[in-house]
């Protein structure tokens, strides 16, 4: 080819010259196949060649600071928080030395990698065409951010205090008269993992949900209180002390109540504004899975890493609360009249009498000064 580099070399040539001429002892179809082959052969080394595949004029660094000085909404919706939140949660992972930029990639990047893996349906591949870098860059930097969050999540994810009454129980009259002795709530939530082959039947044997403690915040850890304290459970625990459960065989759920009208009785009425109370953390953890996308269809990363995002996405939404009190995922799901529609627990309590009887003298309390307030017959 004139004016480039031939593709052909002199040898190639000569031999394929050496093989038109006859001198090699080809029948006339086998010379046609052959001819046909180098013909392909040729058409096809002359239609690739070397290119660079990652040359967008907007690189990775271009692109994040473009968002970040962009529309607030823009940055909200790739990164499931606000931008003051996002810049903030970048400085401290610096700060403490949890994270550090490269030559290369700067630590507000390797944030932004790691929350549109986690927040949105984003491959290995399409980040890589979105911060023009290669998979293994990508896999680099998840890593060193989920290192650091899960630091993080050392300091931001503990128990309540039992000290303090929570806030959503001082502001609210129907909670404040009853359950100034609450300290949290808890509940389960089914995460999506991929669980390899030789460990689904562990899976399917039991109930495995990650346990959350605190109103409206999830936390991994929830130490039994002392006397007087409880957290309100549903009736998948057990009636022990530290551990208020509804009446059994009354309805409980709130839509049960919207659909039949409402509690007649004290036990039915204590149950109503234990499940008002309760479904704090069914909405946490509603608003949970609406952020992070990962928590509803997790890669198939090695398990232990499936473990640790959770952790992760855990941390990081304490964080957002802590820095945003009015963050719209929240805001959403914040309302104390939007209900989620609960999993239903069947179990039995399965306390001792001892066991059980300072937590039902508190649940028999509470539902007669209800009963006195709404002037209903009050339990025996």
């Amino acid at each position: 080819m004139e004016g480039g580099q031939s593709s052909w070399s002199n040898d190639q040539v000569a031999s394929s010259e050496t093989i038109v001429s006859g001198e090699q002892d080809f029948d006339e179809d086998e010379l046609k196949i052959l001819l046909a082959w180098l013909c392909i052969a040729w058409l096809h080394r002359s239609m690739h060649r070397t290119e660079r595949i990652r040359d967008s004029v907007l690189t990775g660094p271009q692109w994040v600071s473009e968002l970040l000085h962009e529309h607030s909404d823009r940055v909200y919706e790739a990164f499931r928080m606000e931008r003051h939140v996002f810049l903030n949660l970048c400085g401290l992972l610096k700060s403490r030395g949890w994270l550090a930029g490269s030559r290369y990639v700067r630590v507000d990047e390797q944030v932004a990698m790691f929350l549109l893996m986690i927040c949105h349906k984003n491959s290995n591949r399409a980040l890589c065409e979105r911060f023009q870098c290669s998979g293994e860059t990508v896999s680099k930097y998840f890593a060193a951010v989920l290192k650091a969050v899960l630091e993080l999540a050392k300091e931001i994810i503990v128990p309540p205090s039992f000290d303090v009454v929570p806030e959503e129980i001082q502001i609210e009259p129907k909670f404040n008269r009853y359950f100034k002795g609450c300290v949290g709530a808890i509940d389960g939530t089914h995460i999506h993992a991929t669980v390899p082959e030789h460990m689904q039947p562990r899976f399917r044997a039991n109930d495995c949900r990650v346990l959350s403690a605190a109103l409206g915040t999830p936390h991994l850890q929830f130490p039994r209180p002392p006397a007087g304290k409880y957290y309100v459970v549903d009736s998948g625990y057990a009636s022990s002390p530290g551990f208020l459960t509804p009446f059994k065989g009354e309805r409980y759920h709130i839509p049960k109540f919207r659909r039949s009208g409402g509690p007649t009785t004290a036990k039915e009425l204590f149950n109503h504004r234990h499940s008002s109370l309760r479904n704090i953390i069914e909405r946490s953890f509603a608003a949970l899975k609406n952020r992070f996308f990962v928590l509803r269809q997790m890669p198939p990363f090695k398990f232990e890493k499936q473990t640790q995002i959770v952790i992760a996405c855990y941390a990081i939404h304490n964080y957002i609360i802590e820095q945003d009190r009015m963050d719209k995922c929240l805001s959403i799901y914040g309302d104390p009249d939007y209900v989620c529609e609960p999993t239903e627990q069947g179990t039995d309590d399965v306390a001792t009498i001892e066991e059980g009887t300072e937590t039902n003298n508190i649940r028999k309390r509470i539902a007669n000064k209800m009963a006195r307030d709404n002037h209903m017959p009050e339990i025996p």
